[in-house]
């Protein structure tokens, strides 16, 4: 039975997890405290994803190796080499392929819909770096040291770590007005993160998808205010009352909070349209987005509202 390791217990990498349980596989989920989500499949341990030997050593014989690590945003450029070194090292040691759950910060800013065929040109250290952790992955992959690398690029999430979830959700379902950190009406691609882990295991498990990026198959682009709608509808909320909040209050709010400072770096992505095409892996593998209605519910129902729907998909929509 094939075993794959997944480095690091987010929403991202235990979603991954549940799926690959479900479909029978046997799963290892590492994380510095030892989380991960319960079921019989999945064995949780843990440990630093900087220490090399250790992941090297839980990396033996396994089907693949999956980077879903996401430190704090102001923690990236410290925290993200030595953890992406000592990932690279465990697929050298071990000859599995590493499939990278990625961004698309590294293409920096950008004029026009997003594919894979776009230069990556971010010039922002922290931007740059998600950029340089890929092509490292792929010049190790070329200069023979690894078997086969892939990256999966998502744009926000809608049910966590995105603008959306932090800043928006929770006001929306109180029926509060909600203060926005970017203009409201500009298109915008929302991922699920039911599509993001279903495109890594395709990744991972389908060598058409090798040595190569790809772009997770999503839902046609929103703005926020038609987000925000579309979510209180779907939540039974009241309609939602929506206020940018000015520049300059923003950046004073960076002064006092990390989080606010880190994405005024990224606040480019909302100001014009921000459109990112996955028609390659929906012509490649058949994906296709899981309904937004669906994830919307799995939103609220992690944020607090909708009770009794999940926050799962068993299996992604292919046809």
């Amino acid at each position: 039975m094939a075993t794959h390791l997944i480095v690091g217990a987010g929403m991202v990498g235990s979603t991954t997890a549940r799926q690959l349980a479900e479909r029978g596989e046997q799963v290892v989920i590492v994380s510095r405290s030892g989380r991960g989500p319960a079921h019989p499949r999945v064995e949780r341990i843990a440990a630093d994803a900087s220490d090399a030997d250790r992941l090297g050593e839980l990396a033996e014989g396994v089907t693949a190796i999956y980077n879903c690590l996401n430190p704090a945003y102001h923690r990236w450029l410290t925290d993200w080499p030595p953890m992406a070194a000592a990932l690279l090292t465990a697929a050298e040691r071990s000859g599995a392929p590493l499939v990278i759950a990625g961004c698309i910060y590294g293409y920096g800013e950008i004029t026009g819909p997003m594919t894979e065929e776009n230069p990556l040109a971010a010039t922002h250290p922290k931007l740059k770096m998600r950029a340089d952790i890929w092509r490292a992955a792929l010049a190790a992959q070329r200069a023979g040291r690894i078997r086969a690398v892939t990256e999966v690029r998502g744009s926000d999430y809608l049910q966590a770590q995105s603008i959306f979830s932090f800043f928006i959700g929770k006001p929306l379902l109180a029926g509060r007005r909600t203060f926005v950190p970017a203009p409201l009406d500009v298109p915008h691609t929302w991922t699920s993160i039911n599509d993001m882990a279903a495109m890594l295991v395709t990744a991972a498990t389908d060598e058409r998808a090798w040595n190569r990026p790809w772009h997770v198959p999503s839902a046609s682009p929103l703005t926020v205010r038609e987000l925000a709608t579309r979510f209180t509808e779907v939540a039974g909320a009241p309609a939602p009352k929506l206020t940018t909040i000015p520049g300059a209050l923003f950046r004073a709010g960076g002064l006092l909070s990390p989080m606010l400072r880190e994405f005024q770096t990224t606040a480019y992505q909302f100001a014009r349209p921000f459109v990112m095409g996955s028609t390659a892996a929906t012509a490649t593998f058949g994906l296709r987005p899981q309904p937004l209605d669906e994830a919307l519910r799995e939103t609220a129902a992690l944020l607090g509202g909708v009770p009794g729907s999940g926050h799962r998909r068993t299996q992604p929509s292919i046809t």
